[in-house]
């Protein structure tokens, strides 16, 4: 098993923090709805983005950490095991695979990775997985019918497309400025083929 170099450690660490800062921008929670729209989604497909799948994840992991410990570092100053009891839990668990997910779509892009394909990895990874993990939860917690909780997460749709287009522009930028710090999955040749 390889190990994390101590500069993987520290970009999973800032990573941890941007998804925190990001929830200083109030959440807000439209039409009355139980689950708060907040911007730390977006730190979440960054980090899948820029940092690849397994430190995307471990980044999202160290914040649920600490969020779960008391840091109240959700939106709206929110921390500890309660807000995992709560009808965002499934949106927040989400977070973890939904950044793997993104990184690993990223990942195979080589080198450097069309916009397409980042957007793709967000539109896939950073929303169509944490909603897959969300709204299970919500209809539990809203006692709501799960069709009736995927209605309402339709209010979440245009944000976190903005999000994800915002999110790809700025992985592209990071990856022409510092083409080095994009991680890649390299192919191996078949047995036959010339590498």
């Amino acid at each position: 098993m390889k190990w994390f170099s101590p500069a993987d450690v520290a970009r999973v660490a800032v990573f941890a923090a941007l998804i925190a800062v990001l929830g200083l921008v109030p959440g807000v929670s439209l039409f009355g709805g139980l689950v708060p729209v907040t911007a730390q989604t977006l730190g979440v497909m960054l980090a899948g983005l820029i940092l690849g799948s397994r430190r995307g994840a471990l980044a999202v992991l160290v914040l649920l950490a600490l969020v779960a410990v008391g840091l109240p570092l959700l939106a709206g100053g929110r921390g500890g095991l309660g807000v995992f009891t709560q009808p965002s839990a499934g949106f927040l668990i989400g977070w973890l695979p939904g950044a793997f997910v993104t990184g690993w779509i990223a990942e195979r892009g080589g080198r450097s990775p069309s916009m397409v394909r980042l957007l793709v990895a967000c539109l896939v990874g950073g929303m169509g997985v944490i909603y897959l993990c969300g709204i299970p939860v919500y209809a539990i917690f809203g006692d709501l019918t799960l069709g009736g909780a995927a209605l309402f997460t339709l209010t979440f749709v245009p944000g976190d497309l903005a999000k994800a287009v915002l999110a790809s522009w700025i992985a592209r930028g990071v990856q022409r400025a510092y083409p080095g710090a994009i991680p890649t999955v390299h192919k191996r040749p078949r047995s036959g083929e010339e590498g």
